[in-house]
């Protein structure tokens, strides 16, 4: 990684920006910021820094590397998506243990902390509860006391697998409160999606396009009004991750202001896609069978608005992508597509030439929401602000780079790309990653 005096740059923190020079050591620590041409270094390595922005490496607190599927585990590693999510400006990722129902979560963690070992940025595991009894209490205050977790995911949806229903939900929540651990949560009610799945099926409609049918909006916002009622009663502090529908950011806009302890993401799909990809030729719809689906223009508006008033606090990737072979395993059935897509290398970009370059969202904005408001929630204590004396977990970013997104130049395995042939501005140009 570069190290030097980075010379007439313009530092983005989350509560200031001005111009500056920054001074980063051999050993990737920021020693000295100060104006312009003030700073006595005595380090011949110079970084250009005139006409960009210097800002916190950003984290994506939702990834999905090597996630075991019937169809095949998501095809990117933790090496290739480690390495795409750098190369793209985050320096920092969150992925899941997803313990099978019955299993050890210890155990879980320990097969998953060792596919792990080749990541590149630093790494921390939401830890999935998939199942629930006295021996799972017991091993979450292992988990979070000896291990160091301090987030855990719990599924509404995929009943039949490693989804939890109400009940059980509430008796993880007054768990964590004990805690005062972090509970992310995918709500979308599996009951009502399972109930529409299989009507779907029996009637014989079976196309792709039935995936985003079986998932209409009210599955989700109907989710997030309960576990909002249990965040009421039980006090645990939780972040609904990859919201995707207008009512789901009102429920959660009001729910904040009524001072409970909740958190929200949304993914740049969300912001960007319209719900007619799936009208699409039947092959081209493949590449869109993510969970939740693609909403429509009153979604995304209302979701740049809870970007902008601070009502969503993160944007991730949801990235799980899939070769289109392995999404074509369901082509006879949609229930058997696997749900994900990528977007780790590009993450930045997108919300950058459409948030910032829009003026949806401010340059401070911008780094909450890709850096600072995770690090706070989830505990990276050396990210997401700028100051002497801390790990130089920086990014130049040059906004005078302009390119065109196509899954040949994403850094993933995947041969299909949600954002092919999307127009980006801005990239990383430089990357300076203490733990790389």
């Amino acid at each position: 990684m570069d190290t030097g005096l980075i010379k007439n740059c313009t530092v983005v923190n989350p509560d200031g920006v001005f111009d500056a020079d920054v001074y980063v050591n051999e050993d990737l620590y920021i020693e000295q910021i100060g104006k312009p041409g003030t700073l006595e270094v005595h380090d011949p390595k110079i970084i250009e820094g005139t006409g960009r922005f210097l800002i916190p490496a950003g984290i994506d607190p939702h990834v999905h590397l090597k996630l075991p599927t019937p169809a095949g585990p998501s095809c990117d590693d933790f090496n290739i998506g480690s390495f795409a999510a750098m190369m793209g400006g985050t320096g920092a990722i969150i992925d899941f243990v997803t313990p099978a129902r019955g299993q050890s979560l210890i155990e879980a963690l320990d097969e998953r902390e060792d596919e792990s070992i080749a990541c590149v940025i630093p790494l921390k595991f939401h830890m999935g509860i998939t199942w629930w009894n006295n021996a799972v209490a017991e091993e979450i205050r292992q988990c979070i006391e000896e291990r160091g977790i301090t987030s855990f995911k719990v599924y509404l949806a995929y009943r039949n697998t490693i989804g939890l229903d109400f009940i059980q939900l509430k008796e993880v929540m007054k768990c964590l409160a004990y805690y005062g651990a972090v509970l992310a949560v995918h709500a979308e009610e599996g009951d009502q999606i399972q109930e529409l799945q299989s009507k779907f099926v029996i009637e014989g409609k079976l196309e792709p396009k039935f995936h985003a049918y079986s998932r209409p909006p009210e599955t989700e916002y109907n989710a997030v009004k309960k576990v909002i009622d249990l965040v009421r009663e039980t006090g645990c502090k939780t972040y609904f991750v990859h919201m995707s529908t207008a009512e789901s950011v009102r429920l959660i806009r009001e729910a904040k202001k009524e001072g409970l302890p909740i958190f929200a993401e949304t993914c740049p799909q969300y912001l960007l896609l319209d719900k007619e990809v799936y009208e699409r030729f039947f092959v081209e719809v493949f590449a869109y069978i993510i969970s939740p689906p693609i909403r429509g223009a009153e979604d995304r508006e209302e979701l740049w608005k809870g970007l902008a008033d601070g009502t969503i606090d993160c944007v991730s990737t949801d990235h799980c992508p899939f070769t289109l072979r392995q999404k074509m395993e369901g082509r006879f059935d949609f229930t058997k597509i696997p749900n994900g897509a990528g977007g780790l290398h590009y993450r930045m970009n997108l919300l950058f030439t459409h948030g910032v370059l829009q003026n949806r969202i401010s340059m401070q904005q911008f780094v909450q929401l890709t850096s600072t408001n995770a690090a706070r929630i989830f505990g990276f204590e050396d990210y997401g602000y700028i100051k002497a004396g801390t790990p130089s977990n920086l990014i130049l970013w040059n906004t005078d780079y302009k390119d065109t997104i196509s899954f040949k130049d994403s850094l993933t395995n995947a041969d299909i790309s949600i954002y092919d042939n999307f127009e980006i501005f801005g990239h990383a140009e430089k990357i300076l990653i203490h733990y790389a």
